[in-house]
């Protein structure tokens, strides 16, 4: 199968399971505003949810190119970089551009800038799991989740919109984006293309 086949199936193929996690995020999007649950507490849980991104996000692609027979070497770098820039993307980069073009007033986190010595130890934390054991499937969904999750209380702890209400939806798709093309890209095509390149070297 080639690797743009290989995208569109793989992008096809997670479409449910993120609308189905958009969709449970929404609904605790819902419970969030009817408990009044405090900025501080959305933050914690914020920075909790987006290490433990990481280290699935990076366990998953490690182990992705190590399947396909990549080295120890290479596979540190390509899961270091290919989760902490994705699931900065997924989790930051998004849900700030989507707060942005919804109009309410939202603030530019950035953890890996902010909180190095917090990100770091969650990605190689990854990469030494994803050294030691080739699955992928059970982390790859984890993986969905926790993106999806780490999106939503990126809106609650640094988004103020007057009501949250009629965002619902729009913010339902920013999270189903946010963690859609994000974590196939990280989970899967970003490992192959470096095997694919790991290929034509060798011919």
């Amino acid at each position: 199968m080639g690797l743009l086949k290989r995208i569109a199936y793989e992008l096809k193929r997670h479409t449910p399971f993120t609308a189905l996690g958009a969709l449970t995020g929404i609904i605790l999007m819902g419970v969030i505003i009817l408990i009044r649950l405090s900025t501080e507490t959305s933050n914690t849980i914020f920075h909790t949810l987006h290490p433990a991104h990481i280290v699935l996000s990076a366990l998953v692609t490690t182990a992705m190119y190590r399947r396909y027979g990549g080295g120890v070497g290479a596979a540190v770098g390509i899961g270091f970089i290919g989760s902490v820039a994705t699931c900065s993307v997924s989790d930051i980069v998004f849900p700030y551009l989507g707060g942005v073009l919804l109009g309410f007033p939202i603030t530019l986190h950035v953890c890996f800038i902010e909180h190095p010595w917090l990100i770091t130890p969650s990605a190689l934390a990854g990469i030494a799991i994803g050294l030691l054991w080739s699955q992928t499937r059970f982390p790859h969904a984890g993986h969905v989740l926790l993106s999806t999750y780490a999106s939503l209380f990126y809106f609650t702890t640094f988004g103020a919109p007057a009501d949250w209400f009629p965002l619902l939806l729009p913010i339902f798709l920013i999270l189903f984006v946010a963690v859609w093309i994000p974590c196939c890209a990280s989970d899967i095509v970003f490992p192959l293309l470096f095997i694919r390149k790991r290929r034509r070297r060798r011919r």
